[in-house]
């Protein structure tokens, strides 16, 4: 019998023999070697050729999960959860490493008990997508599935990949008009077979924020330490990922946390500037994909712009340094690019590669040139990230300039707050 992946088995082999369980090698790995995981719960490789004799202990079989039906309680709110991916909405097969959940209700109280007594749940897969993959026909899909739920339930949950869980923050935040719950983004940032995995603490926050927050629009729900004490609330236009894997990775930029969730169902509110749950009807903003964002750099080729012109895009986000210089006086200045794309009847916008602190149109000459004489919008403190976003959805609006100025879902703020600088 030719062994499989998930079997228990003996091999006999010029070092010694080895009893363990068959794992899968994927595909990008070589297949000349073969990983066991013995009894001890480690993982070894052994060199195929070795293998002299392989015998089969144990079949694998699929585990059969009965999770128990859920009957839905009078006294708690309802909040649908909508998984996009990502490691939170899995539980793991430990014996192959694979995982075998179908999102559905059942699944997540079964990885997450706590969450029975914080709401009824209802939840959908929407997709399956790593967040690095993200498109924004994707944003569409899940602004969509909200639209669908929202008026059914008390609050949207949405389980994402943290990598680019602040683009879709932004672009629901936008595509999402007169929200009146909370949709709340979480995910995780270590693996939930870990030991110290966030993801039962951030799915937790997220459902309890879902369920009785006070406030409205879309915001994310991650750690607000390293230790397992709270989750912050961070508005979707004001946050960004900060840490490759720091469980405290998702940070207020520019802005307060909204609120702290604690495990316990406590909330408690830090900054009041938010909309509040109404009674307002939720509508849906369309958006147009062919948006550049160019970051500026010391002797970057203007023929960076020009491509984006022949590309047909409708925009170009420029992320300029500091108060919105670009270069302008030297033998590469991007002004001629710009001039065409102008021409071409491109937006071009502009923010700060800074990410705190805000352009200022006017206070050199050279920024004069590029506001005054490019006819370049600036853009306040908006995030290169939301701008980006933002202006996908302008695009499909009568003047999309005056949308890009108006403050839609607090992407730009009056005043800066001094102890919000790397907070």
């Amino acid at each position: 019998m030719k062994a499989k992946a998930g079997d228990k088995v003996k091999l006999a082999t010029s070092d010694g023999v080895f009893e363990g369980t068959l794992l899968p090698r994927p595909e990008m790995m070589s297949q000349d070697i073969t990983v066991l995981k013995l009894k001890t719960g480690y993982n070894i490789g052994i060199e195929t050729k070795k293998i002299k004799k392989t015998e089969v202990l144990e079949e694998y079989r699929a585990p059969v999960v009965k999770a128990k039906k859920m009957k839905p309680k009078s006294d708690l709110p309802t909040v649908a959860i909508l998984s996009t991916g990502g490691t939170i909405s899995s539980r793991i097969d430990y014996r192959t490493g694979g995982v075998y959940a179908d999102y559905s209700a059942e699944d997540f109280v079964a990885m997450c008990p706590e969450l029975e007594n914080i709401a009824n749940i209802r939840a959908a897969k929407v997709m399956s997508v790593m967040s690095e993959d993200v498109l924004s026909s994707d944003w569409v899909r899940m602004a969509q599935e909200v639209m669908k739920v929202i008026n059914e339930v008390d609050g949207v949950v949405i389980t994402h990949g943290t990598d680019t869980m602040h683009f879709t923050s932004a672009a629901l935040s936008f595509l999402l008009k007169d929200l009146n719950k909370p949709v709340v983004i979480t995910g995780a940032q270590r693996s939930i077979d870990r030991g110290s995995s966030d993801a039962f603490m951030n799915l937790t926050c997220a459902v309890t924020a879902a369920a009785k927050w006070d406030g409205a629009g879309v915001v994310i729900c991650m750690h607000g330490s390293m230790e397992d004490k709270f989750c912050y609330l961070l508005r979707g236009t004001k946050v960004r990922k900060m840490h490759t894997s720091r469980r405290d990775a998702f940070r207020p930029i520019g802005d307060e946390p909204l609120a702290a969730v604690f495990m316990d169902g406590k909330i408690e509110v830090i900054n009041e500037d938010y909309p509040k749950r109404s009674k307002s009807r939720p509508s849906l903003r369309e958006l147009d994909p062919k948006v550049a964002l160019v970051y500026v750099y010391p002797d970057m080729d203007p023929g960076i712009i020009e491509y984006h012109i022949k590309q047909k895009v409708h925009g170009i986000v420029i992320a300029a340094t500091a108060l919105g210089h670009i270069p302008i006086n030297n033998p590469k200045s991007l002004g001629p690019a710009i001039q065409k794309a102008k021409k071409a009847g491109v937006e071009v916008v502009l923010c700060s590669q800074t990410l705190y602190g805000r352009v200022n149109p006017y206070v050199y000459t050279n920024l004069r040139k590029v506001s005054i004489g490019l006819g370049v919008t600036y853009l306040g403190d908006m995030l290169p990230e939301v701008a980006y976003v933002k202006l996908m959805v302008a695009l499909k609006q009568k003047n999309p300039t005056e949308f890009m100025l108006s403050n839609i879902a607090g992407e730009v703020t009056s005043r800066e707050v001094d102890d919000c600088f790397l907070r």
